[in-house]
């Protein structure tokens, strides 16, 4: 790449100008992470908790601005975005309208009192959240995060049950904070805080295409089990469960098998509990990926994309399940300093727009196809390569031993490493980070796309011969 060129961070308010930043193919200026994320990297660790981000020599960038598809870091290189940061960008980093939303709102009013004198943006927000989902008197929660939306349905669930045990699904992930914590398999995100979180939560085998019908029977035959007789532990009165496994890997349920699940939880007058704070609002291709099952759940939870890029989320669900809160008489039990804060409902309602209006929803299935077809031709003959799988622009490469068919441990890792010496931005995904995760901008461009097509079938095929 040659040397290093050092770029001086902007004033505050200043923007670099480029007519085609967002829809540029990567360019760096030098081999990253360069000079300044280094040393940014250096005065991060005296700041923050070690344990929060990875520092090295090889990772991570310092991001400077994000506009579409392309991410610009503090030494001025321009990289493809394949990962829409974690799926929030849904809408492509900075999207005009929300752009323009956030900066008439802060104008008018950064904050507001929530649950005491609600700013009058909460409603409209609320007002155009109800009118997605499938219920024709749906009410929400909002929050910050995907985990307080996880926090607050499994409330929701104990309120209008009074079951307070709750069924989750092994390789599941509904977040950190300790009652989603509580959902959430991975042992290593579990186990230092195992004392501090509810025991009555028990996991059934998330079934995958590797296990096939045998896989199915046995899930739902441990689901029966728990629901109707139980271990001896808290009566189930929630079922959780992502539509498509994320951090997991992109897994992918057999066709039917969210159906089967539903009439067990319904039989057993349980709640069903869908967390599509990844694969909600297009992401999948359809607007919600229940959409994809023909099944709707009791409550939905929402995140991520949902507030444009500002911290936002929302638990959803019809007025019978959601009216098991009592009313407030001046002090709401579930509530937060935060809550309907009118900026990130600004961004909120900017963003539903953009979906509509962009058909972002339709794009994200056309492309997924598209992703995913160029992928599996350039990964063509590739044994370490076991599957390319996913729904719209949620799309998974599952890389495993040919010979026994194990998870290739790290591999998704290391593939990540080198595709950000090309100016890729990927994630590695899977309990052993054998998977490479896709969730690129619903925005990207055909020729991103592409490019990032080519790109990422010679990564893989030169990482796994070395």
């Amino acid at each position: 790449m040659g040397g290093c060129r050092t770029t001086t961070r902007r004033k505050k308010g200043e923007r670099k100008v480029s007519d085609d930043f967002g829809r540029l193919l990567p360019k760096l200026t030098c081999p990253p992470p360069g000079p300044n994320s280094l040393e940014m990297a250096q005065r991060l660790a005296e700041v923050e908790s070690r344990n929060i981000t990875l520092l090295s020599s090889e990772f991570p960038v310092f991001w400077d601005e994000a506009l579409g598809s392309n991410v610009r870091d503090v030494d001025g290189n321009v990289f493809l975005d394949l990962t829409g940061a974690f799926g929030v960008s849904a809408a492509g980093h900075a999207p005009p309208g929300v752009v323009e939303g956030i900066c008439e709102q802060a104008g008018r009013l950064i904050h507001g009192m929530g649950d005491v004198h609600p700013p009058a943006i909460k409603v409209e927000f609320l007002e155009a959240l109800a009118g997605l989902g499938p219920w024709p008197h749906a009410r929400a929660i909002l929050g910050s995060s995907g985990s307080e939306a996880v926090e607050a349905a499994l409330k929701t669930a104990l309120l209008a049950t009074g079951r307070p045990g709750v069924l989750a699904f092994e390789g599941a992930y509904h977040g950190l904070t300790l009652g989603s914590l509580a959902t959430t398999h991975r042992e290593d995100f579990r186990g230092p805080f195992l004392s501090k979180t509810y025991k009555g939560v028990r996991f059934a085998p998330f079934p995958d295409d590797r296990g096939g019908k045998k896989a199915i029977r046995e899930s739902l035959d441990r689901v029966r089990f728990l629901l109707r007789e139980g271990d001896g532990g808290d009566e189930v009165g929630a079922v959780i469960i992502e539509p498509i496994q994320g951090r997991a890997g992109v897994r992918i349920p057999p066709p039917g098998y969210l159906e089967a699940l539903a009439d067990l939880t319904w039989n057993a007058k349980a709640l069903l509990i869908f967390d599509e704070i990844f694969t909600g609002l297009g992401r999948t291709g359809a607007l919600f990926g229940f959409l994809h099952e023909g099944v709707v759940p009791d409550i939905l939870c929402l995140g991520k994309g949902l507030g444009g890029g500002l911290p936002l989320s929302a638990c959803v669900g019809p007025d019978r399940i959601m009216d098991a809160w009592p009313p407030s008489r001046g002090e709401a039990i579930h509530t937060s300093t935060f809550l309907g804060n009118p900026l990130a409902c600004a961004a909120g309602l900017a963003f539903l727009e953009e979906l509509a209006k962009g058909d972002l929803v339709s794009r994200s299935r056309t492309m997924g196809t598209r992703l995913v077809e160029g992928l599996t031709r350039v990964l063509s003959g590739v044994p370490e390569v076991h599957e390319v799988r996913g729904r719209g622009l949620m799309v998974g490469i599952d890389l495993r031993d040919p010979a026994p068919g194990m998870p290739l441990k790290r591999a998704g890792v290391k593939v990540a490493a080198q595709a950000l010496q090309e100016g890729l931005l990927v994630l590695p995904a899977g309990a052993v980070g054998n998977v490479l995760e896709l969730s690129p901008p619903l925005t990207i461009t055909e020729e991103q796309l592409d490019w990032a097509v080519e790109c990422l079938g010679r990564v893989i095929r030169e990482t796994l011969e070395s």
